[in-house]
């Protein structure tokens, strides 16, 4: 009897060590919780959980609790948060090279950002790495669309309207002036009320973002020229990143991926349902005409030379543009 207590409480002792020894990530994020993004975390953290037997654990800080991207990119340099789920805006902030991907009418296909971005991955990876950062989660979470009051086919159309434009990037602010078009600082939260009062009449956003805020409501038109990819990430600081055991990374890094495709197919099929639900009250969607990209692209460049060696370098500027050719000299022609 005696030695059956001693196994139990053996046993016991064990289980209870385990737990203790568990390493526990805090990962930051301002999405809402049950959020396409926050299920996104759980479940890795989840199937984290499982390949290390429990030995690695998220805590997660939903709804921005942990404060904005800047704050929580700040408590993962203290090691205050492991972790934390970042919109472009973050990784930008991170490593501000990535902020090339951004460029209006760089890219305008999700082929073209398939194709770049393999080829531009490593370069943005190490670069996150060298300031101490670790991208376990690459996800596309969406594309912007130009909104307006009336109908825009060309940039000749859109240059009559007064375009918001969020606060905060204001090289690109800059570049959209040069090229002609009429911009309007107004933060996010005065959008609605920017369009009630006619300040703006129109505006670009993700569909996503125009369906939950219900902004479209003012500005019905929206025209399927892509204008840029939204390209966010999970990451972990690299102190939290060399706390997990090596035996466990590749099966790791292994379920993040398809956790992340997972993501982006969830991510796509919430889009076509908030352009179907905004359809049903009364958006309408407008196409380029035939020969229009050109048109736009052509019209967009003239300003986007202010980005070049400010936003991000000449370099990784002209190493996507080669890459961009290659991609269209056999896509294109």
């Amino acid at each position: 009897m005696n030695r059956k207590i001693l196994l139990v409480a053996l046993l016991s002792l064990f289980l209870l060590t385990g737990t203790l020894n568990a390493l526990v990530i805090k990962i930051g994020s301002i999405a809402p919780d049950r959020s396409p993004w926050d299920k996104a975390i759980k479940k890795l953290g989840r199937e984290w959980g499982k390949i290390s037997e429990g030995k690695i654990k998220f805590k997660i800080y939903a709804g921005g609790i942990v404060g904005n991207e800047k704050d929580m990119i700040r408590k993962m340099r203290l090691g205050k948060l492991g972790g934390a789920a970042l919109t472009n805006m973050g990784i930008i902030h991170i490593f501000p090279e990535t902020f090339v991907l951004n460029t209006p009418l760089l890219l305008t296909s999700e082929k073209e950002l398939d194709y770049i971005f393999e080829k531009m991955k490593p370069f943005f990876e190490k670069g996150i790495e060298e300031k101490g950062f670790k991208v376990v989660i690459w996800t596309l979470t969406g594309w912007i669309n130009f909104f307006s009051k009336s109908p825009v086919l060309l940039p000749e159309d859109l240059k009559k309207h007064k375009i918001s434009f969020t606060t905060g990037a204001p090289d690109l602010e800059q570049a959209w002036k040069k090229a002609g078009f009429h911009i309007v600082p107004n933060d996010l939260k005065d959008l609605t009320m920017g369009l009630e009062s006619g300040m703006v009449n129109a505006f670009y956003l993700p569909p996503l973002m125009a369906a939950s805020g219900q902004y479209f409501a003012q500005a019905p038109n929206m025209l399927t020229l892509k204008v840029s990819p939204l390209l966010g990430g999970i990451v972990l600081s690299k102190a939290a990143w060399k706390k997990i055991p090596n035996q466990y990374k590749k099966k790791m890094m292994d379920a993040a991926a398809k956790v992340a495709k997972d993501l982006y197919r969830e991510i796509l099929k919430l889009e076509e349902d908030a352009l179907t639900e905004m359809k049903k009250h009364k958006l309408v969607i407008n196409d380029i005409p035939p020969g229009g990209l050109e048109t736009w692209r052509t019209a967009v460049n003239k300003g986007m030379d202010v980005l070049i060696g400010k936003a991000f370098s000449k370099e990784v500027y002209d190493q996507i543009m080669k890459h961009l050719a290659e991609y269209r000299e056999v896509h294109e022609n």
